[in-house]
């Protein structure tokens, strides 16, 4: 995700992309001299070197925290990319350095910048589908060799479960699942899941990296009928529900439709960075993702459900 913040970053106007840090030199071989940009292997040099008006942390999930903690330690507003940081104990520690500091802190997650889904969130604001009864996540593909320090729930289903929150604006008060572990590497590697929210919606959530096929889709039901998002493609079909009859099918002209979503979240931080407008994925929202993931994995070890534990902070 780094060399695709830097691609983003450096086509955006109003932002000048200047450095960039990774330990691994041959990245940077590759990065740094097709765009003129000064690189370096340790990060606290280019905090420190640089003086940077705002970061991007795409590192290994494990090292979120820290490097998140150094750049709000210096007063550098900051985007970490999801989830937030390996735990919920780091991810709260960063939260409230954050907070002490008035830094600015903005969680990346991506897809609720996807274009249907911003377009299925006016419609349900609206009032458009009514109650919501039930929906559907499905999040699978195939396995990329990359560094893998932590599994399907951390590293897919949060998504998921991100977008969730927000389309229902309801908190997950109680999950089960099952999980597949050790096939292609020692966390869960195939995870499914059924979430249900405080005001009685439930979710049937799935996320593997074992799929030979790249699916990313939701659905949503409710009392006025039926939707369905595409993210890969942007689309989203409307049902709308007939009496005694089968439904009709709307494809609904999605507004911005083919906008990279990483563009619009980039863009979103930028203006974060100069104070105009309040991070629109906050710390809170990256938590509460992180605790239902929690959940979801907990569950799946004890073969029983987990209630979580009071009303997360939005």
């Amino acid at each position: 995700m780094g060399s695709n913040h830097a691609r983003v970053f450096g086509a955006l106007p109003g932002a000048e992309l200047v450095a960039v840090a990774d330990s691994d030199a041959a990245r940077l071989d590759a990065l740094a001299p097709r765009r003129s940009l000064r690189a370096y292997q340790d990060y606290r040099l280019l905090l420190d070197e640089e003086r940077p008006d705002a970061v991007s942390i795409a590192v290994p999930t494990r090292l979120h925290a820290e490097v998140a903690l150094a750049c709000i330690e210096r007063g550098v507003p900051v985007l970490v990319e999801k989830p937030l940081a390996a735990s919920v104990d780091e991810g709260e520690q960063v939260r409230a350095a954050a907070e002490a500091g008035g830094v600015p802190l903005m969680v990346g997650h991506v897809e609720r910048f996807n274009p249907a889904v911003q377009e299925l969130a006016r419609r349900l604001r609206a009032g458009r589908l009514g109650r919501v009864y039930q929906a559907a996540a499905r999040r699978l593909g195939p396995f990329y060799p990359r560094a893998r320090d932590v599994g399907v729930a951390y590293d897919l289903a949060t998504h998921d479960i991100d977008v969730l929150r927000l389309l229902l604006d309801c908190e997950v008060e109680r999950v089960q699942a099952g999980a597949v572990r050790g096939v292609r590497t020692e966390f869960e590697d195939a995870l499914a899941g059924l979430l249900r929210f405080e005001d009685g919606a439930m979710a049937v959530l799935e996320a593997n990296w074992l799929t030979p096929v790249k699916v990313r889709e939701l659905s949503v039901f409710g009392e006025r009928g039926m939707c369905t998002v595409d993210y890969i493609g942007q689309t989203l079909r409307w049902y709308t529900m007939l009496p005694d009859a089968e439904g009709e099918a709307e494809e609904v002209t999605v507004p911005n439709a083919g906008e990279e979503p990483l563009r619009a979240e980039l863009s979103a931080f930028l203006r974060v960075a100069r104070g105009e407008e309040p991070p629109p994925v906050t710390a809170a929202d990256g938590i509460a993702a992180m605790r239902v993931a929690d959940a979801l994995v907990e569950s799946a070890r004890r073969g029983e459900a987990v209630r979580l534990a009071g009303r997360a902070a939005r």
